[in-house]
């Protein structure tokens, strides 16, 4: 309950009021104390049956076959139980190294070290027109805070969770329908100064000058994928195409690919619009600069209120603003590895039993051996040798499962993969542990066995 409660109150992402809302009914803690009773009474059952049906004179005679029978069933289920969580332990260890490398991935831009500065115009008052000077001051503005590298505008930032999308055409196309579309591209608007501000790299061509405006023939940028569709191996730059409207657009510059709406996404097109040729109201002061992001973000908020008091504000650092589309993997990753630490103290526990009772029940006989003069590995080996295999099958099962698992998990976390020496190497070093930790005991009982005390025993 207080787990729940905890659940219950709990805010991932500040900028959004988003609850994770838990009513927990009766009903439920009935169904899980029927579930616990269950898991505790139902082996006790499948034992007793066991029994029940033992032929006295068979098992006063050893019967190996009734033996190896009841081991078989044991062994499978100690087997399955190390198989799970070791595909549990695997797929853990995967969501987290993917989230590691997703903080470092190239995503078509750089958001360390740049500060957001998003203003609402139209709660401001402003209109388009007269949107388009107060921009352009706040960049020239924001450029003169000491340690700002690069200052420019973007109506919405990539993975800011939103943004739109166009159809566009090839040039000359007079049918706008959406069969005759060569694709669909995110669109951006953007001022001067964008691309250095979020180090997209351009990588043919010119970026956008604020001489490209109303009075000039309409230019945009396009990423890699939206020049290979429309234009395949030539070059793009100086070529054309058209979205409705019909608007023709100029291609002066080619950059590179990026993520746009979310990191799992495959790449898509995507083109961007000069600000002074697309006014838009609302927009995002990106400011890219070599101090720390709260004192940038205390600079350009003192510098806005100098423009505009009333205007409204939000400012965060990049990597702030991007939590909402990290949020899917976070969950899953945590979720993961809170499932992976149950099941690896439910099979420790398997383990320990298991040895525990191989232990006990040959106890005599490996008295006997060290009485004979067995060395300890050999103890060790009659002592725990099955436990161990058991161990080593389970685990190798369960990192396939992984394996195959890490696929799915692919589609949550970006870059997640099993085919990653720090996560094979971490699983197989966990399983180890894990075995190690739960048989120590047992196997310490084995090899300290005392013959001479074993044997006087009845």
């Amino acid at each position: 309950m207080w787990l729940l409660k905890a659940l219950s109150v709990w805010r991932p992402i500040a900028e959004y009021p988003i609850h994770v809302t838990v009513n927990v009914d009766v009903r439920v803690y009935w169904l899980a104390a029927l579930l616990a009773a269950a898991s505790g009474i139902l082996p006790g059952l499948l034992t007793a049956r066991q029994i029940w049906n033992t032929n006295p004179m068979q098992a006063m005679r050893g019967n190996a076959q009734m033996v190896l029978r009841r081991f078989t069933v044991r062994d499978l289920l100690l087997g399955a139980q190390v198989a799970v969580c070791s595909l549990l332990v695997t797929c853990a260890l995967v969501g987290l190294r993917g989230m590691e490398r997703s903080l470092r991935a190239n995503f078509g831009f750089e958001p360390q070290h740049v500060t957001l500065a998003e203003m609402e115009m139209k709660m401001g008052e402003y209109s388009d027109a007269t949107a388009f000077p107060l921009q352009r001051r706040m960049i020239e503005e924001a450029e003169k805070i000491p340690g700002v590298t690069a200052v420019g505008t973007v109506d919405e930032p990539p993975l800011d969770g939103g943004g739109s999308s166009t159809p566009f055409y090839r040039a000359g196309t007079t049918d706008f329908r959406n069969s005759n579309a060569a694709g669909v591209a995110k669109y951006f608007t953007v001022s001067p100064g964008y691309l250095e501000a979020a180090r997209t790299r351009l990588l043919a061509g010119r970026g956008f000058a604020w001489s490209d405006d109303a009075q000039h023939p309409h230019v945009a940028l396009i990423n890699q994928t939206m020049a290979r569709i429309l234009f395949g191996n030539e070059s793009a730059v100086g070529q054309h195409f058209t979205e409705p409207g019909p608007t023709v657009y100029t291609v002066v510059g080619v950059v590179e690919d990026g993520k746009y709406g979310t990191l799992t996404e495959n790449p898509r097109p995507a083109t961007y619009w000069p600000l002074a040729q697309n006014n838009e109201n609302d927009i995002t002061l990106v400011v890219r600069s070599r101090r720390p992001s709260a004192e940038t973000a205390q600079a350009l908020s003192a510098m806005i209120a100098k423009i505009d008091p009333n205007l409204p504000v939000t400012i965060e650092s990049w990597p702030e603003q991007m939590q909402l589309v990290l949020f899917p993997a976070r969950v899953g990753t945590v979720a993961l590895g809170v499932l992976g630490l149950l099941a690896a103290m439910l099979t420790a526990t398997g383990i320990f039993g298991m040895a525990s009772y191989a232990v006990a029940k040959r106890l005599r006989e490996l008295g006997i051996r060290v009485a004979l003069g067995a060395q300890r590995r050999q103890v060790m080996h009659a002592a725990i040798g099955r436990t161990v295999l058991l161990l080593g099958i389970g685990s190798v099962a369960g990192l396939a499962l992984g394996v195959l698992g890490s696929r799915v998990l692919a589609s949550i976390v970006y870059e997640a993969t099993a085919y990653d020496p720090v996560v094979l190497g971490g699983a197989i070093a966990a399983m180890i542990t894990i075995g190690a930790l739960a048989a120590l005991g047992p196997a310490r009982r084995a090899v300290l066995a005392d013959p001479a005390a074993l044997l006087r025993e009845e």
